[in-house]
């Protein structure tokens, strides 16, 4: 007999709990209490291309989420990486 596990959804405040976590990692000295949701992560956080390029990493890494180079501009928010992230996390 198979049984299958059926797994809890992931939700986009999920997705951006584990964003914010990514963030924290790569730079702890940020303050990330106030960050707005439907702002440009880079214009509210000290984030350079190599950062924002970990995020990415690590979301390979710890998740095995891909991003391709031609959809990192889909990354740019926090609302954003929930919206593009929401269906990579859960086509499992």
């Amino acid at each position: 007999m198979t049984v299958y596990f059926k797994f809890p959804k992931m939700t986009k405040d999920d997705i951006k709990k584990i964003v914010l976590e990514i963030i924290e990692e790569i730079a702890p000295d940020e303050d990330l209490a106030d960050v707005k949701p439907d702002v440009r992560l880079r214009d509210q956080l000290d984030l350079d291309s190599m950062d924002f390029l970990d995020i990415v990493m690590e979301l390979r890494k710890q998740h095995s989420i891909e991003v391709p180079e031609e959809e990192y501009q889909e990354l740019a928010s926090l609302d954003s990486c929930a919206n593009y992230l929401l269906p990579k996390f859960n086509q499992a």
